[in-house]
Formats: C-alpha cells, structure tokens, sequence
C-alpha cells in the first residue's frame, strides 16, 4: 500500500535568513507559520522557518551557525543551486512580471513554452530558481 500524501514541503538551506524571508514575504507573499526561538547572536536572529502561501509550502534552514558563517555567499554554494528549481502555479503571470520588475528582481520577460506553458525565472538571494507558471 502506497502511503497517503498531503503536500510537499522543499527544504532549502540559506545564506542569511532574514533577507531570504524578507524575499520570500516581500515578492511572494509568503507568511511565517512557524520558526525556531529567535537568538541574538550575532543580531535577531532565528534558524529555520516554515513559510505557507495559499496551498505553498516553503522551509529554510540556515546554511552555517551563526559563529561558523562566513562574512560573504560562497560562490561555488550558489552555483550548486542551479541544480533548484520552485515552480509555483500562478494565474497572470504578466501581472508578476510587472510586480518583480517594479521591485528590482532580476528576471527576463515571461515566454511561452513549446508545451504551453507561460513561465516567468528569477532567483532568490542564494541563487535557488524560481519560476511562476501557468497554461498559456
């Protein structure tokens, strides 16, 4: 018997958290559901975080302790993000492009797939893919 699944919850590890959810909240509109005690070391701070948007589900772990961290992102744990992709549903994806433009985010304009599907790319602050998608 195949177990009974609910969901999927991508678990993505994260430079700086405060600024990756500030991303996630700022041009996704994702909330925090839940996170780990805040500590003040080296500054407010918290670990993880559970994210929900709609029917979305989103966790990010800090990559390092705050003690172990590295004063800039690792280049070479960015390029390996690449390998990430989030695809979100999402129904006027020209609308999105306007409002991540409007914003500053990076992205081109959306385009159309040869299997009928208008997708809009950008990044996060750790380089992860995301693209809003939606049936042309």
């Amino acid at each position: 018997m195949q177990p009974h699944l609910t969901g999927l919850c991508p678990l993505l590890q994260v430079f700086d958290m405060l600024e990756s959810v500030r991303f996630y909240r700022e041009h996704l509109g994702f909330e925090i559901a839940q996170q780990s005690p805040r500590v003040e070391h080296p500054y407010p701070h918290f670990n993880w975080a559970l994210l929900k948007r709609d029917g979305a589900e989103l966790m990010l772990n800090t990559a390092y302790e705050a003690d172990e961290r590295p004063a800039t992102r690792e280049a070479e744990r960015c390029a390996s993000h690449r390998d990430v992709g989030l695809f979100f549903g999402c129904p006027d994806v020209d609308r999105a492009y306007e409002a991540l433009k409007s914003a500053g985010v990076a992205s081109k304009p959306p385009k159309v797939t040869h299997y009928g599907m208008k997708q809009l790319y950008f990044r996060d602050p750790d380089g992860f893919e995301i693209c809003l998608q939606w049936p042309a």
